[in-house]
């Protein structure tokens, strides 16, 4: 397998060569001659939708990824940060195998909790303190002169 074979994100997943699909471009932005003759940056498509994956990481992938994702649910990572094709394709893959491990977590289950009795005592007495407080604000009733 070569270094841009399947894309190993852990021991568990791995994304078939045959999913990613990538382009070379030329890189936006100041660069002198290079940049203008020479296709380094790289563009990765990936359709997340149709992908591999296990049914709950690729649903967690499209909720926690889905502002980033094409209508028909491609994922497109451009790099053209450094000035060679190896280090723009090593970055793009790096950062796609980074966003699908972020998805692999499972997250943590939430306990609902409840206050404490002597916890919402002290709140609503201090809530009708707070209003005898604010009815002692009224208008002053002078009584008849």
């Amino acid at each position: 397998m070569s270094e841009f074979g399947d894309l190993k994100v852990s021991d568990a997943l791995i994304v078939p060569a045959w999913e990613l699909s990538e382009a070379f471009i030329r890189a936006s932005g100041p660069g002198g001659q290079n940049v203008n003759k020479v296709s380094t940056a790289v563009q990765l498509t990936w359709h997340a939708e149709a992908s591999s994956l296990p049914t709950d990481v690729k649903a967690r992938f499209l909720k926690l990824f889905s502002s980033r994702l094409t209508s028909d649910g491609r994922l497109i990572l451009e790099s053209g940060a450094h000035r060679s094709q190896l280090l723009n394709r090593q970055d793009v893959r790096k950062r796609l195998a980074a966003m699908i491990l972020k998805a692999s977590v499972k997250p943590k289950r939430r306990i609902a909790t409840k206050p404490t009795q002597g916890s919402v005592r002290r709140r609503i007495a201090a809530k009708k303190r707070r209003g005898e407080v604010k009815s002692l604000r009224g208008s002053v009733d002078r009584g008849e002169e």
